[in-house]
């Protein structure tokens, strides 16, 4: 951090805690500190470093390929597209196969700490998207990451070593975090990347290149 920037941070701290307690009491003054906290977090995470994630698979390593599901994957298409990039239909060499359900953690979820909603709301996503591509072929292990979908991938690309990774949304209007960690991993993965969009008609829209 630039030494600038710490004062600025203290005054954020410090400001709303003085301004609320003389005009509404102790309480107002913890509140208003407290929502100053969650934007700093807020700021420190747009301030993550962005560099690459994960590193190029090199000619003999085995096919390892992530399919990140921010939506359960039930529908034909969206199955049948995972299934094919395995090459369970022949086409390629097939694929070890790990499906990571990244937690969703409502606002007041969140303001309460309570991340078992979430976890279990996860856990029901993997079951479905693990079920829906066992009935294709498709053997997969199955994993919760973290909440911001581009660190959940980020940490198991770390771990699993990935060679593909696959990220299933809804599209950008009923999803627009998904659509922007989209973007951000089409940027930043040296993997191969793909996005599929899974429409409430059953389809399924390739987007390689993570385009909104």
């Amino acid at each position: 951090m630039a030494p600038w920037k710490l004062p600025l941070v203290v005054c954020a701290i410090a400001v709303p805690i003085v301004v609320g307690t003389l005009l509404g009491g102790p309480g107002v003054g913890v509140a208003l500190a407290g929502l100053a906290g969650v934007g700093l977090v807020y700021w420190a995470v747009q301030l993550r470093p962005r560099g690459g994630i994960g590193e190029a698979p090199g000619a003999q390593v085995r096919r390892r390929l992530l399919v990140v599901v921010s939506q359960a994957v039930e529908d034909g298409a969206t199955t049948a597209a995972i299934a094919a990039e395995a090459g369970i239909d022949g086409s390629r060499e097939l694929a070890e196969v790990m499906v990571l359900a990244p937690l969703r953690i409502g606002f007041l979820d969140r303001w309460a700490s309570d991340l078992e909603p979430a976890r279990e709301e996860a856990q029901k996503t993997l079951v479905i998207s693990v079920a829906s591509l066992a009935r294709a072929g498709v053997m997969a292990e199955a994993r919760v990451g973290d909440e911001d979908i581009v660190q959940a991938v980020e940490d198991q690309v770390g771990s699993y070593a990935a060679t593909e990774v696959i990220l299933v949304t809804a599209p950008d209007a009923e999803d627009p975090d998904a659509a922007r960690a989209a973007t951000e991993l089409a940027g930043r993965l040296r993997t191969g990347f793909r996005r599929l969009v899974a429409r409430s008609d059953g389809s399924a829209d390739p987007r390689p290149d993570g385009a909104g």
